[in-house]
This record gives C-alpha cells, structure tokens and sequence, in this order.
C-alpha cells in the first residue's frame, strides 16, 4: 500500500467522525463574512494590477486575507521590498502566537501533519476550537474537529477568492464590495474580542491608525499593527504577575474514610495559571 493510498484511508476517517461534522456545523456561521472578504481580496488583487496568474497563485499559497489586503495599496504605489515583507510579516505575526497554543493540542503529531495544520489554521478556526475545548488537555475529538472546521473555512475562502479574481472585470466597483469587506471583517474581529486585552489592544490599534494616518505608504497599518501587538504582550505578561501573586488556596488535610493518604488541594479552587505547580508546591509544604 503506497503512501498516498494511506494517507487518503485517513483522511476519509477523520471525515467520518462525528466531531469533523461538528468543526464544519461551528464554522458556517461565518461563512457569510469569510466569503464576502474573500470576494473583496480576489477583487482587489486584479484591480491593483496584478496578473491573474499571479493572483491565483497568491491566494492559494498565501491564504492570509488581512496580509493580502494590506500588502495590495503597498503594491500599488510601489513601495520597496522590505515593506511589502514586514508589513506582511506584522499582520501575520499573531500566527506565531496562535501556534504555540496549538501545540498544546497537536504537538503528538507528524511534523508533516503539524504543518498542513499551520497553513490551514486561522483566527475564526482558533476561535472556535477555544470555545469547544477551552482547556489544554488533549482529546481525540480535536484533530477531526479542526479539520472539519479548517477545510469549511478553507473553501468558504478559496471559492470566493478564485470567483473574484475571474470575475473583478465583471464586477463595478459601484457595487461597494470593499464597504462590504470591512464589514465581513469587523464581524470577524467581534468574533474574536473575548478577553480584557484583546479589546484594550484593538482600541490601541484604532487610535494608532488614526493618528498615524499621514504617514506615507500606509505606514499608518505597521503603526497600529507594533502598538497592538505590544499592549496585548504587555497586558499579557502584567496578568500572568498577577496570577502568580494570588494567595494558594487552602489545603485540607486527608479524609481516611476517602482513602485518601495526602493533603488535598479543592479542585474548584485550583489557581488558572500555573495549577499544577501550585498545588504541587501546597501539598509539599503541608507534607
């Protein structure tokens, strides 16, 4: 049995589970705003005056909307190089941080597996894998479930792209698609405000914009895009301090009648970072 022929068998089996139809059923929610923005981007490509072989081959292998969008004006008033690169390289620097959180799931598998899993990751996907398993323990639902909600999101992308790029002749720019584009993307963006910081660093990266809008080349977008990122690593950092400070929680002494031999941290008042530690460090001081 050649390779190919193997990993097809697998595939189709983790099609097959359950928890894939539940990863498609999470994502098609936003199927509508993914679409919409995948329209604009195919759209934008050609009417920035890129060749539509070229356009074709940069969706399909760079598949990052918000790079894309912001490396298009950059193209079109032919900034340098390095521009195009770090400002590509901003954008998708959150992808960085999003890995190190999927390795706490699928850092098990084949190197070859985890890299087909980082280039069809994406926001919308972690936002909905963090919602179904919101702790690290690793399950045997997760790699079906994130696929079925990478290949949903990745044709719910792909499709309208393509469709854009063919079609951005056809369609006037009367139609309004890049209002449309923004807003698919601050759908998305709401989607993923759920946490004090993320909302404080998009707040940072709105004014950043703003105030830095006459700076030329769109050096406005790199502005907003170091300020965000910096906030969100500082407020970061300030409440993992602050985790760390909180008083342990009390240890109870063992109950024999409960077979139990040591002292016994209260599971419902296990400290959210750094538990394991902690109670390790609780049980060997009461010892």
């Amino acid at each position: 049995m050649n390779q190919a022929t193997v990993l097809w068998q697998r595939a189709t089996g983790i099609a097959r589970q359950p928890a894939f139809r539940l990863g498609v059923r999470d994502v098609l929610g936003t199927m509508p705003g993914i679409s919409a923005w995948g329209l604009v981007t195919g759209v934008a490509m050609v009417k920035s005056g890129m060749p539509l072989p070229l356009a074709v081959f940069m969706t399909l292998t760079v598949y990052a909307g918000s790079a894309q969008l912001a490396v298009l004006p950059l193209l079109a008033v032919g900034a340098p190089l390095w521009v195009l690169w770090f400002t590509a390289f901003c954008v998708n620097l959150r992808f960085v941080i999003l890995s190190t959180m999927w390795r706490n799931f699928f850092s098990h598998l084949r190197l070859r597996h985890r890299l087909a899993i980082g280039y069809f990751s994406g926001d919308v996907i972690f936002v909905a894998f963090s919602k179904r398993y919101p702790t690290t323990a690793k399950q045997p639902e997760q790699v079906p479930y994130f696929w079925g909600a990478a290949i949903s999101n990745w044709l719910g992308w792909q499709i309208p792209s393509l469709a854009g790029v063919y079609l951005a002749n056809e369609i006037p720019l009367s139609w309004g698609l890049g209002f449309a584009g923004v807003l698919a993307l601050l759908g998305v963006l709401y989607s993923m405000l759920n946490d004090r910081a993320t909302w404080v660093a998009c707040a940072v990266a709105s004014l950043a914009a703003v105030a830095a809008f006459a700076l030329p080349l769109k050096l406005n977008i790199l502005t907003a895009i170091a300020a965000a990122v910096a906030v969100g690593l500082l407020m970061e950092q300030a409440e993992r301090r602050a985790a760390r400070l909180r008083p342990l929680p009390a240890v109870r002494a063992p109950d024999p009648a409960k077979g139990e031999h040591h002292p016994v941290l209260p599971l419902d008042e296990t400290p959210p970072h750094g538990s394991e530690a902690a109670r390790a460090a609780a049980q060997k001081e009461c010892a």
